[in-house]
């Protein structure tokens, strides 16, 4: 079910139609703050959330659209476990209403020096969002299923034969916006970053 471009840089989402995501309680402001401060700033150790969507819907095995924070099934992270250790770990995550852990978020631990600062666009003051992100080919972490950069710490970039991965597990569960591709054909998606 390959359809991404393999050396390319990709925001996940989770897919579209009748899907329940989690959304995190306040227990993201330490997951952000340790992101732009790194070992200043305390490691997290567990997440809380909760599920948002229509109640009929089903629950997503990646389940969460927030940029810097992804969230897995177990079951999903136990098939990927292997690729996901090459960037970071996962992290429990709690679900208002339940006992079980069936959920785990993906703190991507890898920041790698590989944007063109000078094509990409400037990082808004407050968070670091960049609309357009250009990579240096010859830096990328193409051996990387995810990683973050100095510039936009707060946001998780993927690469492409990772997003394959996902597809082959999920379908349609997961949807790609592409952020970057050395191809000059590809086009990237115009507001990656939104929600």
């Amino acid at each position: 079910m390959a359809s991404s471009t393999p050396l390319a840089a990709y925001r996940i989402t989770p897919g579209e139609g009748n899907l329940r995501t989690l959304r995190l309680d306040d227990s993201l402001i330490g997951l952000k703050r340790w992101q732009f401060q790194g070992e200043r700033a305390e490691r997290p150790t567990e997440f809380g959330a909760e599920w948002t969507g229509d109640r009929k819907g089903r629950e997503a095995e990646f389940a969460s659209d927030c940029p810097g924070a992804p969230v897995f099934s177990r079951r999903l992270a136990g098939r990927l476990g292997d690729q996901l250790e090459k960037a970071g770990r996962l992290v429990p995550v709690r679900v208002a209403g339940t006992a079980a852990d069936d959920y785990v978020l993906y703190v991507v631990e890898s920041l790698v020096d590989c944007l063109d600062t000078r094509r990409s666009s400037q990082p808004k003051k407050a968070t670091g969002e960049m609309k357009k992100m250009v990579f240096r080919p010859e830096a990328y972490p193409v051996d990387l299923p995810a990683f973050r950069v100095p510039e936009f710490p707060v946001a998780v970039c993927w690469n492409g034969w990772m997003l394959d991965l996902l597809k082959d597990v999920v379908g349609d569960d997961v949807i790609g916006r592409l952020l970057w591709s050395p191809d000059p054909a590809a086009a990237p998606h115009p507001d990656p970053w939104g929600v």
